[in-house]
């Protein structure tokens, strides 16, 4: 695809929240949060602007402090948010990040409903769906009748105006009162996108295989989807396109403080990979390339608290590179 010119290079729709991720306890020992926006689809494009494309974002938050405190910092990276709906009726989502020992997160969410949950059909601004190449979402937005309905919508109007579309399942399974809806939702959204990133125990959720190669296998068999990047947390990421397969491994980072928002670096550097080069004649090696920049800026990302206010340059990422 040769991308016809589009004011966006990204728009993305969902969910904007505030992580709460633990920073220190007090004297009394107990535990200090401090409030990082956060919420993948946002994530996305703030590393998008990063990378120098330009981006929009569609979404509601609750008018309160938390949304406020959201509003201000997704404008502050460069992204439009002349389609973020400001909600006098339902609060902003907020989640509080756990972290293990070994590295792995457990999330509390509070969002009965949120904000995020109840954006309607028409309150999404169409121009910005015709006028982006492509258009990202992920599985959360469909946790809720209202944004389900507005999600595929969207979805399916810019697919008519010639977008790319991209998915994330992003499964969080506290969100969800029954995980065999989220799989039907999956389902619908890989069955959508042209570009699929999706975790190791996402893939064994949904296909039932714990063997990547297997999995994938099991999805391209069912829904022929054309790029699918599968990532595995320290043990790197995986690209399949048509017959090729690239592998590459992760970047350990000895100052690595939380794991919040790699998987949305990661996805970010993937689009704009897509966005330079096309969709058409990718092979193993440019596979590798993308992988390799790809697994760097999330192990960037993962020294830092938060996602969004704190994504890296495309120079911080190379020079990363140079010593690997």
């Amino acid at each position: 695809m040769v991308f016809c010119l589009k004011k966006y290079d990204v728009t993305a729709l969902g969910e904007l929240l505030v992580d709460f991720t633990e920073s220190g306890v007090s004297g009394q020992g107990n535990p200090f949060y401090e409030a990082n926006p956060g919420g993948a689809p946002c994530n996305v494009l703030a590393m998008l602007q990063k990378l120098g494309k330009k981006t929009a974002f569609i979404g509601k938050v609750g008018r309160d402090s938390f949304g406020e405190l959201l509003r201000r910092a997704v404008s502050e990276q460069g992204i439009d948010i002349g389609n973020l709906i400001m909600d006098s009726e339902n609060a902003t989502t907020l989640a509080f990040v756990h972290n293990a020992p070994d590295g792995d997160r457990s999330f509390s969410f509070y969002r009965n409903p949120g904000a995020d949950t109840m954006l309607k059909e028409d309150e999404v601004d169409t121009s910005l769906l015709g006028n982006t190449k492509i258009f990202h979402f992920g599985s959360l937005s469909m946790t809720r009748g209202e944004a389900e309905r507005a999600t595929k919508m969207s979805v399916k109007a810019a697919k008519a105006a010639g977008a790319l579309i991209s998915f994330d399942p992003n499964l969080r399974p506290p969100l969800w009162k029954d995980l065999n809806v989220a799989k039907e939702k999956i389902g619908y959204g890989i069955e959508q996108c042209d570009i699929l990133k999706i975790s190791d125990d996402e893939i064994a959720f949904f296909t039932g295989a714990s063997d990547i190669d297997r999995g994938v296998q099991k999805i391209r068999e069912q829904y022929h989807t054309p790029l699918i990047c599968a990532t595995m947390g320290k043990n790197g990421s995986m690209a399949y396109y048509k017959e090729y397969k690239a592998q590459c491994p992760s970047f350990p980072n000895e100052n690595t403080v939380e794991t919040t928002g790699a998987g949305d670096t990661f996805m970010a550097c993937v689009l704009n990979y897509v966005l330079e080069n096309g969709l058409e004649k990718l092979d193993e090696q440019k596979l590798y390339e993308m992988l390799r920049f790809a697994n760097a800026a999330a192990s960037i990302i993962t020294t830092k608290k938060g996602a969004l206010r704190v994504m890296p340059s495309e120079s911080d990422v190379r020079e990363f590179l140079q010593g690997k």
